[in-house]
């Protein structure tokens, strides 16, 4: 069995220098936490962005769809570009621009305006989680790595349960420009601390255009992207319109539903770490069980979550499968790709949030043609296509091919 930490080399060393070890881990978390909320920021801000702004709703949502595709067109570019440059002064940048697209939003005075600023969202967003993914095994000891990617991808898993009802409070108290200075803020915030905890963190090697193309060539690192596309896709498809599902399909009221999605969301925290725990150990029986769990929970919405109890089982049940899927299929690839970090995780992003726009968009038309009970059924089949991807598909401790 390949487990993460044979894949650990001199780089994954806890270095004697300022800022190494679970300090710099610490504020990495803090970072994909700060970029994660501030992609999803807009989505309970939606009503009063479109109204400041005259767009419409569905306009207004532009402001996520942006993001998303800027996210995973920009992840590999950036990556790219960025060729020897040292990591932390990288990081450092993007969320220094980061820190100044959430204030040009704060005071966009038009739409354009709005969606230029979302723009540079995407980008910040896109590089920094390329970058972040791959540098746990950089910072501390080989037996910590699986920990401490955990704990860094813990960030994205606290930003959908605190960040954004933390951006629609603001915006109920303050109005939602309040919202985007404040995140920007903590933007800032976060990058002074990455300039002060992160050690200088060289280049292991420019990453190539070439480079990154060769890790199509192995059916490894194929398979692990087919997997986060078909799981992310799926989650998102169904996801997204969890909320008319609940009323609809469960039956549960208005009032209930944000408490349902809190216990969805805590659920995720947890799974993020089971997730992260058991990746360490086997990437490809964690994502084995992962499928199965996601799947069974999606599909037997229709079935099993009638009334509030039935709801809150299965979406604590979702929640914990779908809280482990990405630290475990970067795990997966860090596994699988262990010369190649940066160039495996700027795919990892690039699909990741490619399959939530097309996930979300896709789930939509199903919803409008077939009804909202269809969407269940759709993601639910798209995560059974994954567990079928995670079982014939090659994978860590296999010869690449």
């Amino acid at each position: 069995m390949t487990t993460i930490e044979e894949t650990a080399d001199h780089g994954g060393e806890l270095r004697p220098g300022r800022g190494a070890g679970w300090p710099a881990v610490g504020v990495l978390a803090a970072a994909t936490f700060t970029v994660v909320t501030s992609e999803m920021l807009p989505v309970g801000l939606l009503t009063p962005i479109g109204g400041a702004l005259g767009v419409t709703d569905g306009t207004a949502g532009l402001t996520l769809t942006v993001a998303g595709v800027v996210a995973a067109l920009g992840a590999p570019v950036l990556t790219l570009a960025v060729g020897r440059a040292d990591r932390r002064v990288v990081l450092c940048g993007l969320m220094a621009m980061l820190a100044a697209a959430n204030l040009l939003a704060a005071w966009a005075p038009d739409f354009g305006v709005m969606l230029a600023a979302r723009v540079l969202v995407g980008l910040g967003m896109g590089g920094v989680w390329a970058l972040a993914a791959g540098l746990a095994v950089r910072l501390v000891a080989a037996r910590s790595v699986a920990a401490a990617t955990s704990l860094i991808f813990s960030g994205v898993a606290a930003a959908s349960v605190l960040g954004v009802p933390m951006g629609t409070l603001i915006g109920q108290l303050g109005g939602w420009r309040a919202a985007f200075v404040v995140v920007g803020v903590l933007a800032a915030l976060v990058t002074g601390a990455l300039a002060v905890l992160l050690p200088p963190l060289p280049a292991e090697g420019a990453v190539r255009l070439g480079g990154v193309l060769r890790l199509f060539r192995d059916a490894r690192v194929r398979t692990g992207l087919v997997v986060v596309a078909l799981l992310v896709g799926g989650h998102f498809a169904a996801y997204t319109y969890v909320r008319p599902v609940l009323e609809e399909v469960s039956g549960v009221g208005p009032g209930v539903i944000s408490t349902l999605l809190l216990v969805y969301g805590v659920a995720g925290v947890a799974g993020n770490f089971a997730g992260g725990a058991g990746a360490g150990r086997s990437p490809r029986g964690t994502l084995v069980v992962i499928s199965a769990v996601l799947a069974g929970a999606v599909l037997l919405v229709p079935v099993l979550g009638v009334g509030v109890p039935g709801a809150a089982a299965l979406l604590a049940v979702w929640g914990l499968a779908y809280g482990g899927v990405s630290v475990s299929t970067q795990t997966w690839l860090m596994v699988v790709a262990p010369e190649a970090r940066e160039g495996a995780s700027a795919l990892f992003v690039a699909v990741f949030n490619a399959a939530i726009a097309l996930g979300a968009f896709g789930g939509g038309r199903v919803a409008d043609g077939w009804g909202i009970s269809a969407v269940l059924w759709s993601g639910g089949a798209l995560a059974v296509g994954a567990l079928v991807a995670v079982g014939v598909g090659r994978g860590p401790g296999m010869e690449k091919v």
